[in-house]
């Protein structure tokens, strides 16, 4: 038993190599399934054994725990070489410890070798099929040691190609049907092994990784992570910020829709010099909102009013001068500006009855004359005699 526990401890120390420094290793990754055929002969019989060997076939499931090991599940069965009515005279299931001895002693590379050596050791249960004439069928536990000289084959490493000697210990000491049993119990006896020399094809079914193998995680040391955990911390500071700025903005947007409409008048009275003699005039301001030129309901008091002035004197004049601020595209404002001086010269004559001839309106394109943008939105009009 010494000999099975020194190989479970070396099987541990493997599964010791990090798989989780692979990707490709959850539960239903790499799995693969197998068939193999060969003979099997007493191993005590060496000059004999092409005489007394006999065809062995039989199937695998394997699951790759790490790139060092592995477990599989394997039955077999034995032709029947002997008069008896059986077509086969054994069967044998089996739970083995597989090592890959190549990326064990050498590393694993990411990618399996074209030429890989791995071990095998695991216990079983055998079932001997003896003809009624000599006695009973009997089970027994065995024990399987071997070598595989596996052979990956193609791009994808999905075939493996394999050489499958082995040797297999009937642990109960029974060789032939009726001999008694070890009173000791199971023990590993050369006379009471058989000699397995078997060839195998492997499929390896595709990982959760697209591969059909563990594939290496590029690996990062802890600077590299400090530095990227930095990085991101400062990202979503910056998100952090300009979410804080957009939520400002949106804020100050929502008060100026809810902001009641403000009236902003301004009438100032000129003295200028005609013909010698010092004329008063009148100028009062009509305000228009951005990118609009239609005369809001709140400056229809000052349009009014310049309307109420034309009527009480008669010889009175307007000269409406439109503008725009600066924001948005030059094109866009100069029809702004001469739009808008029309919006108030159409108002005058087709809601107050004020003679056209008696108006002067035009465009005077961009203006600059105030500190706030939006005053800059305007018709100016000019009363005088």
């Amino acid at each position: 038993m010494r000999k099975i526990f020194t190989l479970i401890a070396v099987a541990a120390m493997a599964v010791g190599v990090n798989a989780q420094g692979y990707e490709g290793n959850k539960f239903f990754d790499n799995w693969s399934f197998g068939v193999n055929g060969g003979t099997l002969g007493p191993v005590t019989h060496v000059h004999g054994f092409w005489k007394h060997q006999r065809g062995n076939f039989g199937v695998e499931l394997t699951k790759q725990l790490t790139p060092v090991v592995g477990l599989a599940f394997e039955g077999e069965t034995n032709v029947n070489t002997t008069p008896s009515w059986t077509a086969l005279d054994q069967v044998n299931v089996s739970l083995l410890g597989k090592i890959n001895f190549s990326n064990l002693l050498a590393g694993y590379a990411g990618k399996p070798r074209v030429f890989e050596l791995e071990g095998v050791v695991g216990m079983g249960i055998a079932n001997d099929f003896v003809p009624s004439s000599i006695g009973d069928d009997y089970a027994y536990l065995t024990s399987k040691f071997g070598l595989n000289f596996l052979f990956n084959l193609g791009k994808s490493k999905a075939w493996t190609f394999a050489l499958k000697p082995a040797i297999v210990y009937n642990l109960d000491g029974q060789f032939f049907p009726g001999e008694p049993t070890n009173p000791h119990g199971a023990h590993w006896n050369v006379n009471h092994a058989a000699l397995q020399l078997r060839a195998g094809l492997t499929y390896h079914f595709k990982s959760s990784n697209g591969e059909h193998y563990f594939t290496k995680v590029r690996p990062y040391d802890q600077a590299e992570v400090d530095g990227l955990n930095a990085r991101i911390n400062a990202l979503r500071g910056e998100i952090a910020d300009r979410d804080g700025r957009i939520n400002d903005l949106l804020n100050e947007l929502n008060d100026l829709r809810n902001r009641k409409p403000e009236v902003i008048e301004k009438v100032v009275e000129k003295v200028v010099e005609k013909d010698g003699k010092n004329t008063n005039t009148l100028e009062t301001n009509v305000y228009f909102q951005i990118g609009k030129s239609v005369v809001p309901a709140s400056q229809v008091p000052s349009v009014e009013r310049v309307a109420s002035y034309l009527k009480s004197h008669k010889n009175s004049k307007v000269v409406i001068r439109g503008y725009a601020s600066k924001d948005g595209p030059e094109d866009l404002n100069i029809r702004l500006a001469n739009n808008r001086a029309a919006a108030v010269k159409n108002m005058l004559v087709k809601k107050y009855g004020i003679a056209e001839s008696r108006i002067d309106a035009a465009g005077n394109g961009i203006s600059d004359m105030f500190a706030e943008a939006e005053w800059n939105r305007v018709s100016i009009c000019t009363l005088g005699e």
